[in-house]
Order: structure tokens, then C-alpha cells, then sequence
């Protein structure tokens, strides 16, 4: 029997980053895979970043993790989404080489002092008299450790899913863990069922390209991570196509075979990622859908088929996929197939993601019922790092929902309940034009340095960066003649005034940008990072001032804590749903009450009068 700080049980994309936070922060961790060619695999589209999920990339990357880097390691091509919104949404896209990914990682992992690897599947978990854990694998070793973090993604008693081919099989063929479910629901835990899915794989030289839009990287994007000086050409080129009407009539035709309709898929499905046959059903009105292709790696010729995820009939996918334009004769070589797995409910877990009833015991990842690598990975070092500070006896760390997209979806997986798939949109952060993708390292670099992940070097281009900007800043306050502007303004198309003007008042013109002021010689020596920090912040002052003050009026029900041992049930006024959700949830403070499902601001109110009475203010 060995003894180790924290067990990691899981090494996807939460595994890796709670075991890596809790190791590079001094504890000795063990790191469990049912199979080590699973380190950081991606079991469904070889790409990182997108709509939301690319600023949590970047916070992660803020706070000392390492899937930015990683990213930007195995780099196919770059692309920044949302450019005609703008910056608020503004997110990232990388295509990666999945089999780069999964080596670097698995690399960066082997690496790392205090970071124990090992093979093996964990079936049991008990807690022992002194409130450790000892966790038992298949082949009977016993490991003990002070705290456990579960990050088991799609492989609790999974199955798969092809037709009426059912196999009790983890992602890729890859065994799943058979047992481990039994337990949880032994230490009193709720077990659901969830479901995803992924398209197939098919080969490249049979896609008629002709037919296609090829999509290359941009090279103007910056990298993933605040340490990667800049990004590579692109290495591989993306593909968009559409499906077709008589991809409607084949499914159509074909519903019944659907396991999804059916009756054969009893799981929960993800509701913004759903199959192709669901999207053909649900959306009948719409000619078309898009299809995008994008290549699995450079040592393959496999392509994803990005948006026909499905789980119908080997057969009939033949047959769908040959109707969508340029796939006429592609050639299959991997079925896509459905999911089904295990998952908690979440709101059993504390904002520390820890659980309620057993100190100690975190989790992260899709085993919280949510979806997506990056999500995954924001949750796991959140999950490592405060499995750390629970060993030693520190005080837990709770990111909130005013400074990171990260705490915006574990507040809402740990407050709301969610019957689904949960999976981070932009329009789920109310202040998303303060927790922009550019700032990510404005954010939370100082709390990544305090929290003690964020090295010497990480913490230098930080503390430059700001240099920069406050440098480019005292320029801001600068006033201009007309002489001086005039021509700049009346080329791009600006009213030239007789007064003169800040730098500011210049910056805040719509057809001005701060590149056009270095011409003028303003900002000198001033990285394009920087720079961009200083337009965005300029242009949109007034957005920015109103979600601060929004934010400040949110933080008095934040800072009011509500006291553990409160019976909900006893106080007058509340109404039943709102007693039963609260006692259920336990929220933390005020604003954390707020924002579950079934209180009202009148149920809000009462708890601020029944804290006044109890000289709790």
C-alpha cells in the first residue's frame, strides 16, 4: 500500500491539469488512466479553443496550467471566431494534431516532479477513521492519499453506441470503468446518465475538395498562451461543406433505426452539440446544415467530419455521409457513434468543487455533467489546486463569476441544476465584456502567482505587459493639434475639428486605431498585445465602466455569506420550491441564492431580513 498527497483518478484534459496544479504545488500525486494512451487524448474534434470555451484556454493558461501550451505545441492552424461581433466575444480557435497533443502532455506529465503516472483502473473508493482515502484498482493495489480528485470523463460504465451495436467500451474503443459508478452511489452520491457523440472519421483523398471551401488558419492571431512568442503557418488546411436534401430524406426515412428515437439511448443528450439525425428533426424547416472537415493529425489522413456526429446504423451512415456535398464516395474508415456515461449531480459540490458531504473529495470534468476539453480543464486545476490547499489545511479558492469564465461555469454547474450536457456559451457570462479572451492574464496572472503556479518567467511578460500599458496610457492623456491629425483623419474618412484632441478622444473615433496614432508617434514600443489592450479599453470605456458598476452592485449579496447550519424550512415567507432548493444546494451567500433555479428575488429578500434578525448583515 503506497501513500500519496492526492490521487488523481482520470488523466483527461481535467486529470492532467488537477494532477499537474497539485504536483507543481508541492504534493506528491498519483495520476491513474485506465490506459495510458488516454493522457490528454481527444476522443472527439482534434481542436482546442471556440466560442467561450477559447478564453477559458487562456485562463487557464493565466493561472499556470497547461493546455494552452500544449495547444500551441501541437498547432495545425489558428483562427480567432466571432470577429464580426465584436471583442466581448471574441474567441480563439486552434486545430490541433491530436497525436501531438496527447504526447506533449503525456511528456510534460512524466516530467514533472512529485507526479507519479501509472496505469490502472481505480473500482473502489472508501474513506478511512482519520478521513483519508484509500482507493483500490482492478488488479487489487491500494493507494492512500489525504485527498481524492475525480476526473473520469466518459468512461463510468459507458457504452457505446452504433445502431443496435451496443459494446460497454469507453471512447475510441478504449475500455471504459465498470465499477467505480457502484461506489459513488455507496458513499451516497446521485449517479446520471448523460450522453454525447461523435461523427466519423473518413479518409482525405477521398473527399472531393472541388465541392468544398477550404478554410486555412489566419496568421494575425496570437497564440494560445501568454509564453508562446507566436504561432506557425498554418500546417493544414480546414474544409467547409453542407449536407443536402437528400441527407434529410435518408435520415428521415430512417428515423426509427435512430437509437436516439428509438427507445435504444436512455441518456441525456448535449442540447447546442446534437447529432445530425437530431438536428434534421428538430430544425426541419432548414434546407441545409453545415459540415466542416478537419484533419486529425499530420501523420493521418483521417478527417473528422465536424457537425454529423451520429449514432444511427453503420449502413445508413454510409449512406447519409455519400449525400453530403463532396463526400459522394468518401470512404469511412471509423463509425461515429453515441455515448453513454455516468455523471454526478453537481450541485452536491461546493464552489471549490469539493464535495458537501465527504471534505476532501473533488471532482471535475465531464463526471460533473458538463461538456467540452476546455471546460474540463478549467474545472481540473481548480480541483488541483484546491485538493492542495485542502491537504494543507489552507483556505479554498473560489474564482467568481466577475473574473473568469471559469467561475461563470462552476457556479453554474454547483448552483443551477442542469439536466443536460452543460456546455460554456458567451451568452452564460453577464460580464463578458470584462472577461474578454485578450485579458485573461490581466485577470488572474496575480492570483495564479499568489496561488504559487505561476513561474518566474510567466510572471515577468506579465508584469512587462503591464508596463506597456500603463506607458501607453500617460500617451492617452496627451492633447493633439489639428495640424498634426488633419491628414490622418481625413484619409480615414474622420471630421477634422479646429480644437485639438487627446489621444483618447482621437482613439475613441471609429475609423481611428491605435495603429494609425504609432504613425503619429504615439505608443512607441508598444507590443501589438498591449496595444490591442489599450483600443479595446478606449472604445469601449462607457460598455466597460457599466458592467464594473453592474459587478459592484452584484457584490453586496456576494459578500453576505449565509451560515452552514441554516434550516430553510424553518423560516417563514419562503416559498416551498425555494425551501426545497435551498436546503438542497446549500448556496454560500446571497448572490449565490439568487441564481438558483426556483428562488425568486422575493425569496432573496426574506433571507436578507432573516439574516438582519439574526444580527447577520
Amino acid at each position: 500500500m503506497k501513500n500519496f498527497d492526492i490521487i488523481v483518478i482520470g488523466a483527461g484534459h481535467a486529470g492532467c491539469e488537477a494532477a499537474l496544479a497539485a504536483a507543481r504545488l508541492g504534493c506528491s500525486t498519483l495520476l491513474l488512466a485506465t490506459n495510458l494512451d488516454t493522457v490528454a487524448f481527444l476522443a472527439c474534434n482534434p481542436s482546442i479553443g471556440g466560442t467561450a470555451k477559447g478564453q477559458i484556454v487562456k485562463e487557464i493558461d493565466a493561472l499556470g496550467g497547461e493546455m494552452a501550451i500544449n495547444a500551441d505545441k501541437s498547432l495545425l492552424q489558428m483562427r480567432m471566431l466571432n470577429r464580426g461581433k465584436g471583442p466581448a466575444v471574441y474567441s480563439p480557435r486552434a486545430q490541433v494534431d491530436k497525436n501531438v497533443y496527447h504526447v506533449c502532455m503525456k511528456q510534460t506529465i512524466e516530467n514533472t516532479p512529485n507526479l507519479y503516472l501509472r496505469q490502472g483502473e481505480a473500482v473502489k473508493i472508501d474513506v478511512t477513521p482519520k478521513g483519508e482515502f484509500t482507493v483500490t484498482t482492478a488488479v487489487d493495489l491500494q493507494y492512500v492519499c489525504k485527498a481524492v480528485v475525480l476526473c473520469c470523463g466518459v468512461y463510468l460504465s459507458s457504452k457505446t453506441i452504433v445502431g443496435q451495436c451496443v459494446k460497454d467500451s469507453g471512447p475510441n474503443g478504449f475500455a471504459n470503468a465498470q465499477y467505480l459508478s457502484q461506489s459513488l452511489k455507496d458513499l451516497g452520491f446521485t449517479v446520471r446518465r448523460f450522453k454525447t457523440g461523435t461523427p466519423a472519421r473518413v479518409r482525405m483523398k477521398s473527399i472531393d475538395l472541388s465541392k468544398t471551401v477550404e478554410q486555412h488558419g489566419e496568421e494575425d492571431v496570437l497564440p494560445f498562451s501568454y509564453l508562446t512568442d507566436s504561432i506557425p503557418a498554418t500546417k493544414r488546411s480546414c474544409y467547409l461543406t453542407y449536407s443536402t436534401q437528400k441527407t434529410k430524406e435518408i435520415i428521415l426515412e430512417n428515423k426509427h433505426f435512430a437509437p436516439i428515437y428509438n427507445g435504444s439511448i436512455n441518456g441525456v443528450g448535449p442540447r447546442y452539440c446534437p447529432s445530425i439525425e437530431d438536428k434534421i428533426v428538430r430544425f426541419a424547416d432548414k434546407e441545409r446544415h453545415q459540415i466542416f472537415l478537419e484533419p486529425e493529425a499530420e501523420d493521418t489522413c483521417e478527417f473528422y467530419v465536424q457537425g454529423a456526429s451520429s449514432s444511427m446504423p453503420a449502413a445508413i451512415q454510409e449512406q447519409i455521409y455519400h449525400s453530403i456535398e463532396g463526400l459522394e464516395n468518401v470512404e469511412i474508415m471509423r463509425d461515429a457513434y453515441a455515448i453513454e456515461y455516468d455523471c454526478i449531480d453537481a450541485t452536491e459540490l461546493t464552489a471549490a468543487l469539493m464535495s458537501k458531504k465527504i471534505p476532501g473529495m473533488f471532482f471535475a470534468g465531464q463526471i460533473n455533467g458538463t461538456s467540452g476539453y476546455e471546460e474540463a480543464g478549467g474545472q481540473g486545476i481548480v480541483a488541483g489546486i484546491n485538493a492542495e490547499r485542502f491537504v494543507r489545511g489552507k483556505e479554498p479558492f473560489i474564482l467568481r463569476r466577475d473574473n473568469s469564465y471559469i467561475g461563470v461555469l462552476i457556479d453554474d454547474i454547483t448552483t443551477k441544476e442542469t439536466n443536460e450536457p452543460y456546455r460554456m456559451m458567451t451568452s452564460r457570462a453577464e460580464y463578458r465584456l470584462v472577461l474578454r479572451q485578450d485579458n485573461a492574464d490581466l485577470r488572474l496572472t496575480e492570483i495564479g502567482r499568489q496561488i504559487g503556479l505561476v513561474t518566474d518567467e510567466r510572471y515577468a511578460r506579465y508584469t512587462e505587459k503591464k508596463a506597456e500599458i500603463e506607458k501607453a496610457e500617460k500617451d492617452l492623456k496627451k492633447v493633439v493639434s489639428p495640424k498634426i491629425y488633419g491628414d490622418l483623419f481625413t484619409q480615414n474618412g474622420e471630421v477634422v475639428t479646429k480644437a485639438g484632441l487627446t489621444v483618447d478622444e482621437m482613439l475613441r473615433r471609429p475609423n481611428i486605431n491605435a495603429k494609425d496614432l504609432q504613425s503619429l508617434g504615439f505608443f512607441t514600443d508598444i507590443s501589438d498585445e498591449a496595444l490591442y489592450e489599450i483600443e479595446v479599453e478606449c472604445k469601449y470605456r462607457g460598455y466597460i465602466q457599466k458592467e464594473k458598476e453592474a459587478i459592484a452592485q452584484a457584490d453586496k449579496l456576494e459578500s453576505k455569506p449565509l451560515p452552514d447550519d441554516i434550516d430553510y424550512t424553518s423560516i417563514e415567507g419562503l416559498r416551498i420550491e425555494a425551501r426545497q432548493k435551498l436546503n438542497k444546494i446549500r448556496p454560500q451567500n446571497l448572490g449565490q441564492a439568487g441564481r438558483i433555479s426556483g428562488v425568486s428575488p422575493a425569496d432573496v429578500q426574506i433571507l436578507i431580513v432573516y439574516l438582519a434578525q439574526r444580527g447577520l448583515k
